[in-house]
């Protein structure tokens, strides 16, 4: 057990430090398929869940640029919004649909302009990974009445994931409803 304790206070030190790339911090230039790859995964590679599962991959660029999610490269070279997309995708999809996924993007850059979208996406992630590791660390002191272990840590976190994404499917399923009788108004 004191194994796994040490583990998750690595983990937890090492998502602290954690810092997911804004807008003005992504490559000013243009870049090729293969240095895009590099640059995700360098940039948001602790997000894996296996070593060995590749967080994105040349077929998955080409997917989400025939499903729209992404506009087409020009003259094959991504700049920095394929790239913000390209990040903001490759983590929300562990928890949405690739539609529910698209939906959210297309609203909130809708409702904030796309850099600005895509900066408070990376924000929220880190204040949610920052929750998290605050109850993780705070063991006895948790706000939480319960107390937060190694022995119920997965059910917790899995949980708060399923009540997180449901949350997320709910409002983003009102969204575009909303959105969707507001042009039919107009």
């Amino acid at each position: 057990m004191k194994n796994i304790e040490k583990e998750l206070l690595q983990l937890s030190k090492d998502i602290s430090k954690y810092h997911i790339p804004r807008w003005q911090e992504l490559p000013d230039i243009d870049l090729y398929m293969d240095q895009v790859i590099s640059f995700i995964e360098h940039s948001i590679g602790k997000f894996s869940n296996n070593a060995t599962e590749k967080i994105i991959t040349p077929s998955m660029i080409n997917n989400y640029v025939k499903l729209n999610l992404i506009p087409k490269p020009i003259k094959k070279r991504y700049n920095k919004g394929h790239l913000a997309y390209l990040i903001a995708i490759s983590i929300l999809k562990q928890v949405l649909t690739i539609q529910e996924v698209r939906d959210g993007i297309l609203f909130q850059a809708k409702i904030n302009g796309g850099k600005d979208a895509y900066n408070l996406f990376c924000d929220e992630q880190e204040k949610a990974l920052a929750s998290i590791i605050n109850q993780i660390n705070l063991g006895d002191q948790a706000l939480d009445v319960e107390k937060i272990t190694t022995d119920n840590l997965a059910i917790k976190m899995s949980t708060m994931a399923f009540a997180s994404k449901m949350i997320a499917e709910k409002t983003i399923e009102l969204q575009k409803t909303l959105s969707q009788k507001q042009s039919n108004e107009s």
